[in-house]
């Protein structure tokens, strides 16, 4: 088991390694990297929006449903569904959700690049396949993830108004007051560090996994499979570490 694990930690410090070179054309190299963009984060806007959305009306309902004493004040509500969007449902829900879509797509992509030879047709060319395939993924991934979960953060909350609002859960002045009281600016700080630490494991990990299949198109559906598996785990182990280190 140590054995696989440092074999393919070794393997993906070498990948890594021989995609941080020169690009030999600054010009593709942009436009890879602005296709990255579009596809990571504006192709994965519908699917945030609506999960954020229905995350933070199901919390509403389900955190009033709990709280129902006349000792806990309403608002407090509103301040467990800011806190719970910032800290844990944003950043770690919507990133697992992102393994699956958007790591799926990095591996059978780069896995199909590599049985049809594409990959090889590149280093014989005179191209880094690794710079100019798996670099451009990384550097998109790491910008437009941590902007996804800022937007989720936000709708995760408006979503929880709504609800808070049709429900009669909540009233408008009942749920600004529960916004504003007691908010920690430190808690977004540690959004956003979640959010970049799982754009490097979205990206990463399929990448490794595409760009090493071997065989036909049913190894890039295990490459996938796995890619999508290793990730989400990954993901919430690292959830777990900087928790524990950072809060």
């Amino acid at each position: 088991m140590f054995e696989k694990f440092f074999t393919h930690f070794g393997r993906i410090a070498i990948m890594l390694k021989g995609s941080i070179s020169r690009p030999e054309n600054a010009k593709v190299y942009w436009k890879e990297f602005m296709e990255q963009c579009n596809d990571i984060g504006i192709r994965s806007l519908p699917i945030v929006v609506i999960i954020s959305f229905f995350l933070g009306a199901v919390l509403t309902i389900q955190t009033a449903y709990q709280l129902i004493s006349p000792l806990v004040p309403k608002p407090v509500v509103a301040q467990i569904i800011r806190d719970s969007a910032i800290l844990e449902l944003s950043p770690t829900v919507i990133c697992i959700v992102l393994a699956g879509v958007v790591g799926s797509k990095i591996a059978s992509e780069l896995g199909n690049m590599r049985v049809s030879e594409q990959i090889d047709a590149l280093e014989i060319m005179g191209i880094n396949s690794r710079t100019y395939l798996v670099l451009p993924k990384i550097i998109a991934a790491a910008i437009m993830v941590p902007c996804l979960i800022a937007l989720s953060i936000a709708i995760t909350i408006w979503g929880g108004y709504v609800a808070g609002m049709f429900s009669s859960i909540l009233t408008q002045e009942q749920f600004q007051q529960g916004l504003t009281q007691g908010f920690m600016p430190y808690n977004l700080f540690f959004a956003m560090v979640k959010a970049f630490t799982f754009s490097l494991i979205i990206s990463i990990i399929p990448a490794y996994y595409g760009y090493h299949v071997e065989g036909g198109a049913l190894e890039i559906g295990r490459a996938s499979t796995t890619a999508v598996v290793v990730s989400c785990i990954l993901i919430l182990f690292a959830d777990y570490l900087l928790s524990v280190l950072l809060l």
